[in-house]
């Protein structure tokens, strides 16, 4: 038994523990890409062959009896053939979702088809081509545990063009419902309900986020500027004592400590207001972003509380509703696969 490094989408590898059923597994994707293609094949050389053009090529290079040959003897084969390739996918498809049912691949029995949806439409005869999808997938597959079925090249050509066309189509889907929710939102009469729902929805977590910003941020200056502050506050108690007329006048009927007391008192009022101020901005400093202290978290749960019943409160709830949709369709409507093609060009360049 030996093991295989496969890639990671984060680039790390992986260990892939190449056990009976592994190896199965593997030799059943080779069957099956090897029987697809040789089916899609002999479907697009019989299509060419029945064809006016298949007519006038072989009359061209004078062997029609080859193609006489083909049409009589070879052909009903061929249709044969199919017939029985389509019965072999619906038995093998019943299998695999008979295997999947039993294994609990999937969250629902009903979900295979689904995921499987190009499967099924490909048994139907003219939808064939969707077969080179399996196809496709199982090259991947391959590629990505180290095999190159494909050549890089191709490989991330072929990725490119997917991915080009899965976001236009996931685009557009995602702009369609943003539209319809803007739509639904303007139209409908309980628009402000389902304001308000979603505004009670995410109280809990406004809260909880309002504590951390004010931790973080208001904390953060407060501890810096709390030697600042305490200072101008002394400052200021000082200089309202030394504005007060009637203490300055009383301290000067004291023959030669008046002066002295009046100090005193100034240098008193000062550090008291500044202890005072001390004490005021310790509670707000203390505590950490994980664990916002009693003060923050009081502020932030009453703040959640507010009412949305306020006219302008509701406008502006509504508006960054709006706006949040409208930046959203803005990102969504971005064409990433062109962003990506305009790099590439300019690294060749």
């Amino acid at each position: 038994m030996s093991d295989q490094v496969s890639p990671l989408k984060d680039g790390t590898a992986q260990k892939i523990e190449k056990t009976t059923g592994w190896w199965v597994a593997f030799g059943y994707d080779i069957f099956m890409m090897f029987i697809i293609v040789f089916n899609l094949f002999c479907l697009c050389a019989n299509a060419f062959l029945m064809s006016n053009f298949g007519d006038w090529f072989f009359n061209e290079i004078h062997l029609p009896q080859v193609l006489q040959y083909y049409k009589t003897d070879l052909h009903p084969w061929v249709i044969k053939t199919e017939s029985w390739f389509i019965t072999f996918l619906i038995v093998e498809l019943s299998l695999r979702w008979l295997i999947a049912i039993v294994n609990k691949h999937h969250a629902r029995w009903f979900f295979f088809p689904f995921i499987h949806w190009y499967e099924v439409l490909a048994i139907i005869p003219y939808l064939r081509f969707l077969r080179l999808i399996r196809a496709g997938i199982i090259a991947y597959r391959f590629h990505e545990l180290g095999y190159k079925v494909v050549p890089d090249a191709i490989m991330k050509r072929v990725l490119f063009y997917y991915r080009v066309v899965m976001e236009e189509i996931s685009d557009r889907v995602v702009a369609t419902v943003i539209d319809g929710i803007k739509q639904e939102l303007d139209t409908s009469s309980t628009h402000k309900k389902i304001i308000h729902d979603l505004v009670d929805h995410h109280r809990e977590l406004f809260a909880v986020t309002l504590a951390e910003i004010l931790q973080e941020s208001l904390a953060t200056e407060l501890d810096a500027q709390r030697n600042l502050i305490t200072q101008n506050v002394g400052q200021i108690v000082r200089q309202a004592i030394e504005d007060t007329p009637k203490l300055t006048q009383i301290l000067r009927l004291i023959p030669i400590a008046g002066g002295m007391i009046e100090n005193q008192i100034q240098n008193i009022g000062q550090q008291l207001g500044e202890n005072i101020t001390q004490g005021l901005i310790q509670p707000f400093t203390e505590g950490k972003p994980q664990q916002p202290n009693a003060t923050y978290q009081l502020i932030s749960n009453k703040l959640s509380q507010l009412s949305i019943d306020n006219h302008k409160l509701e406008e502006l709830v509504e508006s960054v509703v709006y706006e949040s949709l409208e930046s959203l369709k803005t990102q969504v409507l971005v064409k990433q696969w062109q962003i990506e093609l305009e790099k590439n060009d300019q690294i060749k360049e």
